[in-house]
């Protein structure tokens, strides 16, 4: 059943416009119900958010699928994701990259991902509890960074951290009602920014660390 709900899913993204075989297949590939609490597993392949705990979700097939086609990864890119949730966007790049730096901000959240991770035998991802805004000095520069919760702007210290010719993807916007995905193409001298979608992320949060 899982299969054949997964297959329906694949169907709906395919008549929604995303059309790229190589992440179709990595969205066929990765099982979204363990990104998801077991009593919602009913729900995995429907085309909607849901919750994860913590006040996060895990989003929209359509939107991670979006989200990954517009940052155009190939094999031999070095990825940084902020925002790790429960995994499954992370699982769906690994797919598709060589490296994936993942930083979580919610300790129990990296931590379950983290061995989700292991338990699928994902081995080229690397997780990190700690302030997503802060990117990951030690493992920059990358080829492409997601962003997976929205800011009014894009954190300076993220696009230090793309290599030139790099692409970050992520939301922005001044209020939940006005945010967009937006695809920003580093240059040698400047950033060039498009207006991708209408969306609605959980915010952004700097600071300490949640423990809980």
């Amino acid at each position: 059943m899982a299969s054949f709900r997964q297959r329906l899913l694949l169907s709906e993204l395919r008549q929604q416009g995303i059309r790229d075989p190589a992440v179709l297949d990595a969205m066929n590939a990765v099982p979204r119900e363990r990104f998801i609490d077991p009593s919602l597993s009913g729900q995995a392949y429907s085309n909607t958010a849901l919750p994860i705990g913590h006040g996060q979700s895990i989003s929209q097939p359509f939107v991670v699928a979006f989200m990954t086609v517009a940052l155009q990864v190939t094999k031999d890119h070095k990825v940084l994701e902020i925002g790790t949730g429960s995994g499954y966007q992370a699982a769906v790049l690994a797919r598709l990259c060589k490296m994936l730096c993942t930083i979580e901000r919610i300790a129990e959240l990296g931590r379950l991902a983290e061995q989700t991770f292991k338990d699928l035998k994902i081995s080229n991802i690397k997780t990190r509890i700690g302030d997503g805004a802060e990117g990951w000095p030690e493992e920059a520069p990358f080829d492409r960074i997601i962003v997976t919760a929205a800011s009014k702007l894009a954190p300076p210290v993220l696009a230090e951290q793309l290599k030139p010719d790099g692409v970050m993807v992520l939301p922005l916007g001044k209020s939940p009602d006005q945010q967009h995905i937006y695809r920003l193409t580093k240059t040698d001298d400047t950033i060039f920014t498009e207006k991708l979608l209408a969306v609605r992320f959980v915010p952004l949060i700097s600071g300490n660390n949640h423990t809980n």
